[in-house]
């Protein structure tokens, strides 16, 4: 019984600490960086929960991933509340408590450590590194992915004790879900596998083993029976096939959005050199969480050789000394081989996109990290004379340090100028963000300071196509005819079957009395997509004026023809 009233009044203390350290968070605005891609552009989702929505959903490659249930959520979410982010931010904060209070719940089921477990799930609540997922409309597929990912993990756990066939398919449903959510959950049969060693005891043991557990006391259950390793890899078959499944379809999906960069653009041994300073560049953003961005840029070659050999003696030397004391202490070996394999599809072997790392994908990974820190600390200081009171105040001073922390990152993301702000602040040579600034200020007039942007992004890379086209859009409008049209034909340098360059670049030409080459623009844009309405218009007019009435007749004929 008084278990139980420590219970409830840890799951109360979690959920007003969290709801106190991310409130501000319903006063955010969508942000103009995937959430207008999921949300405040996407017809289907502003459809709602329809039938055609709901068959949209499930066959949908959308932004690059198939996940249905994260799709159906933003579609119920814009039936409640529409247009008003408030609601739609409050639902993440919502799915973030109860992810918060499940990870509590069942890691005190996994090892019956009430306090380590407390401490796990409040450094999961409050860590910086998680505002990104929680602050983020668009990575709803974050808190909903973790979310059925825990209730895996608390149906497993029934199944171990009981081992009946419902109980294996419950979760076996909860981890489609996941999957269904965000494939992020893939590695999760990998983490089943770990608990089997830990907490649950269900590979064969050492005696050490058994006398270190009974020394700390954190297994729930002394009688659970021991299965050799290839029955308990054998039992998670169909979870396998899950995520097997789960990974085809969201490599189509990324290919069919053009979301996987190819070796030439992202070489091997940058991919390489790149993971390993990301898994150690995590951890240290875990202990001291500084300089956090909506995006950080990929270094590619400015990665230097000291600085990657560094990060992986570190790495090396952390597993070489976790493995050799795996049987004494063996959450050790399970909390940081959680972190290393949650984070493998993530890395950046397989690269999708163009960041080199991002903190939304630490949500799930450092749990691991967390388990570390819960029951490796009070072990080490088991011998202080002070050790309560060390602890207690460790505790708690960190705790409140990440409340405050996250507490100002969460400001960070009040609407997109702050996000885009912040992160050119913390970063250097980020293209990506000052491209999409300048994106963001052309749309609300203000194109001095937008150009200003769309330079530094071509200083930074110079054959990024749409950064020079954007540029020419934005000189037209000032009536820099000459300027425009140098920026375009810099665009169709780079990307040479750029039609929207090669229709403005024809009527900057038009405008400046160069028929004859504007028609070439025109009738190229025409040749790449023959339906492009405004291009085959502008060559009707532009046919016009040189006076060549019979071919401008017909090409008004086939625009007509063309159109809907």
């Amino acid at each position: 019984m008084r278990n139980n009233h420590l219970t409830l009044i840890i799951i109360l203390l979690l959920t007003l600490i969290t709801f106190i350290t991310f409130w501000q968070v319903q006063n955010n605005d969508f942000v103009d960086f995937d959430d207008d891609v999921y949300i405040t552009q996407n017809s289907h989702v502003q459809d709602g929960l329809t039938l055609k929505s709901i068959i949209w959903a499930f066959t949908s490659k959308h932004a690059g991933n198939w996940h249905p249930l994260t799709w159906l959520s933003h579609m119920l979410d814009w039936e409640l509340y529409g247009s008003n982010p408030k609601g739609h931010h409050l639902n993440n904060l919502l799915f973030h408590i109860i992810n918060t209070l499940l990870l509590f719940l069942v890691f005190k089921q996994l090892t019956g450590a009430i306090w380590r477990s407390c401490f796990v799930a409040a450094l999961f609540a409050l860590h910086p590194l998680h505002v990104e997922s929680v602050a983020w409309v668009a990575e709803r597929k974050d808190v909903l992915s973790t979310f059925f990912g825990l209730l895996t993990i608390w149906a497993y756990i029934r199944y171990v004790e009981r081992q009946r066939l419902n109980r294996y398919l419950l979760t076996l449903v909860f981890f489609a879900m996941g999957l269904m959510s965000k494939p992020m959950v893939m590695t999760l049969p990998c983490i089943l596998l770990l608990l089997d060693y830990w907490p649950l005891r269900r590979f064969q043991s050492r005696k050490s083993d058994h006398e270190n557990e009974n020394k700390t006391k954190d297994s729930i259950n002394p009688c659970f029976r021991k299965f050799p390793p290839l029955n308990l890899i054998l039992e998670k078959i169909p979870l396998f096939f899950f995520s097997m499944a789960s990974s085809i379809s969201t490599l189509v999906a990324a290919q069919h959005e053009g979301a996987i960069k190819s070796l030439e653009m992202f070489p091997l041994k940058t991919r390489l050199a790149n993971a390993i300073v990301s898994y150690a560049g995590y951890v240290a953003k875990m202990v001291w969480p500084q300089n956090l961005a909506v995006f950080y840029p990929y270094p590619g070659n400015m990665l230097s050789m000291w600085h990657v050999a560094a990060a992986g003696l570190i790495l090396l030397s952390v597993s070489l000394i976790i493995f050799w004391v795996r049987d004494r202490y063996p959450y050790l070996i399970v909390g940081w081989l959680w972190y290393l394999v949650t984070l493998l599809p993530v890395i950046g072997l397989l690269q999708v996109g163009l960041q080199a790392m991002a903190d939304r994908y630490t949500y799930i990974p450092f749990i691991g990290l967390f388990i570390i820190i819960a029951w490796g600390i009070p072990n080490f200081v088991s011998e202080w004379s002070h050790r309560k009171i060390f602890l207690t105040t460790s505790v708690f001073s960190l705790l409140l340090a990440y409340m405050i922390c996250s507490w100002l990152q969460v400001r960070v993301w009040r609407n997109t100028i702050t996000l885009f702000e912040h992160a050119l602040q913390v970063t250097s040579n980020n293209y990506v963000i000052h491209y999409n600034m300048g994106v963001v200020l052309e749309r609300q007039s203000k194109l001095k300071e937008a150009l200003a942007h769309y330079y530094e992004t071509v200083r930074i890379k110079p054959d990024f196509e749409q950064a020079h086209y954007n540029i020419g859009i934005a000189l037209a409008q000032q009536g820099k005819l000459k300027e425009a049209i140098d920026h375009y034909s810099k665009a169709l340098r780079i990307n040479p079957d750029y039609m929207e360059a090669h229709n403005n670049l024809g009527v900057a030409l038009a405008k400046r009395g160069m028929l004859k080459k504007a028609v070439f623009h025109f009738s190229e844009a025409i040749r790449i997509k023959n339906d492009y309405i405004e291009a085959r218009y502008n060559l009707a007019n532009a046919l016009r004026e040189k006076g060549k009435i019979d071919k401008t007749i017909s090409e008004y004929y086939k625009m007509l023809r063309t159109q809907p």
